[in-house]
Protein backbone atom coordinates (compact mmCIF):
# COMPACT_ATOMS: atom_id res chain seq x y z
CA UNK A 1 0.00 0.00 0.00
CA UNK A 2 3.17 2.39 -0.08
CA UNK A 3 2.15 3.05 -3.54
CA UNK A 4 -1.09 4.47 -2.74
CA UNK A 5 0.06 6.80 -0.21
CA UNK A 6 2.72 8.05 -2.36
CA UNK A 7 0.32 8.71 -4.47
CA UNK A 8 -2.21 10.05 -2.20
CA UNK A 9 -4.94 7.54 -3.35
CA UNK A 10 -4.52 5.98 0.20
CA UNK A 11 -4.98 8.20 3.32
CA UNK A 12 -5.28 7.35 7.28
CA UNK A 13 -9.07 8.66 6.86
CA UNK A 14 -9.16 5.36 4.65
CA UNK A 15 -8.41 2.72 7.34
CA UNK A 16 -11.76 1.31 7.18
CA UNK A 17 -12.49 0.85 4.03
CA UNK A 18 -8.92 -0.63 3.55
CA UNK A 19 -9.50 -3.27 6.45
CA UNK A 20 -12.94 -4.06 5.01
CA UNK A 21 -10.92 -4.88 1.74
CA UNK A 22 -8.56 -6.93 4.12
CA UNK A 23 -11.15 -8.47 5.51
CA UNK A 24 -13.44 -9.43 2.30
CA UNK A 25 -10.17 -10.89 1.48
CA UNK A 26 -9.63 -12.75 4.16
CA UNK A 27 -12.87 -14.57 4.07
CA UNK A 28 -12.54 -15.37 0.61
CA UNK A 29 -9.07 -17.03 0.78
CA UNK A 30 -9.98 -18.81 4.15
CA UNK A 31 -13.32 -19.91 1.75
CA UNK A 32 -11.28 -20.68 -1.27
CA UNK A 33 -8.87 -23.00 0.72
CA UNK A 34 -11.72 -24.69 2.21
CA UNK A 35 -13.27 -25.85 -1.38
CA UNK A 36 -9.63 -26.54 -2.58
CA UNK A 37 -9.30 -29.09 0.79
CA UNK A 38 -12.55 -30.13 -0.14
CA UNK A 39 -11.95 -30.63 -3.81
CA UNK A 40 -9.14 -32.78 -2.80
CA UNK A 41 -11.24 -35.52 -1.40
CA UNK A 42 -14.02 -34.85 -4.15
CA UNK A 43 -12.89 -35.46 -7.62
CA UNK A 44 -16.05 -35.57 -9.09
CA UNK A 45 -17.74 -32.21 -8.02
CA UNK A 46 -13.87 -30.30 -6.77
CA UNK A 47 -16.21 -29.61 -3.81
CA UNK A 48 -18.86 -27.39 -5.72
CA UNK A 49 -21.66 -29.61 -4.48
CA UNK A 50 -22.60 -31.16 -1.23
CA UNK A 51 -24.81 -33.50 0.03
CA UNK A 52 -27.73 -33.04 2.30
CA UNK A 53 -28.21 -34.85 5.73
CA UNK A 54 -31.77 -35.90 3.56
CA UNK A 55 -29.40 -37.27 0.46
CA UNK A 56 -30.16 -33.92 -1.82
CA UNK A 57 -27.28 -32.57 -3.63
CA UNK A 58 -26.94 -28.41 -3.24
CA UNK A 59 -24.19 -26.19 -3.80
CA UNK A 60 -22.01 -25.83 -1.31
CA UNK A 61 -22.22 -22.56 1.12
CA UNK A 62 -18.56 -22.03 0.78
CA UNK A 63 -18.83 -21.18 -2.78
CA UNK A 64 -21.51 -18.52 -2.14
CA UNK A 65 -19.45 -17.10 0.74
CA UNK A 66 -16.34 -16.99 -1.72
CA UNK A 67 -18.54 -15.06 -4.30
CA UNK A 68 -19.59 -12.39 -2.00
CA UNK A 69 -16.31 -11.95 -0.46
CA UNK A 70 -14.49 -11.79 -4.23
CA UNK A 71 -17.43 -9.23 -5.18
CA UNK A 72 -16.42 -7.38 -1.95
CA UNK A 73 -13.14 -7.19 -3.01
CA UNK A 74 -13.37 -6.00 -6.41
CA UNK A 75 -15.97 -3.08 -4.97
CA UNK A 76 -13.28 -2.17 -2.14
CA UNK A 77 -10.35 -2.42 -4.98
CA UNK A 78 -12.22 -0.77 -7.56
CA UNK A 79 -12.33 2.72 -4.71
CA UNK A 80 -8.62 2.63 -4.02
CA UNK A 81 -7.87 2.32 -7.94
CA UNK A 82 -6.88 -1.75 -7.50
CA UNK A 83 -8.02 -2.62 -11.27
CA UNK A 84 -7.85 -1.68 -14.70
CA UNK A 85 -10.44 0.61 -15.26
CA UNK A 86 -10.69 1.69 -11.89
CA UNK A 87 -7.10 3.00 -12.35
CA UNK A 88 -8.30 5.67 -14.85
CA UNK A 89 -11.10 6.93 -13.01
CA UNK A 90 -8.72 7.56 -9.75
CA UNK A 91 -6.43 10.36 -8.82
CA UNK A 92 -4.49 11.29 -5.99
CA UNK A 93 -5.09 14.25 -4.19
CA UNK A 94 -3.74 17.67 -5.44
CA UNK A 95 -1.15 18.49 -2.63
CA UNK A 96 -0.59 22.23 -4.69
CA UNK A 97 -4.41 23.39 -4.07
CA UNK A 98 -6.19 25.84 -2.01
CA UNK A 99 -4.91 25.65 1.70
CA UNK A 100 -6.96 23.59 3.34
CA UNK A 101 -8.92 25.75 5.57
CA UNK A 102 -9.42 22.95 7.95
CA UNK A 103 -5.39 22.51 8.67
CA UNK A 104 -5.44 25.25 11.62
CA UNK A 105 -7.78 22.61 13.36
CA UNK A 106 -5.49 19.57 12.99
CA UNK A 107 -3.11 21.72 15.70
CA UNK A 108 -5.73 22.93 17.84
CA UNK A 109 -7.25 19.26 17.92
CA UNK A 110 -3.58 17.87 18.51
Amino acid sequence: MVELTALKILSVLDRGALAAYCQAYGRWNAAETALALMAAKDAVTDGLVIRTKSGNLIQNPLVGTANKAMADMVRYAAEFGLTPSARTRVSGLDVTAEPNPFAALDEWIA
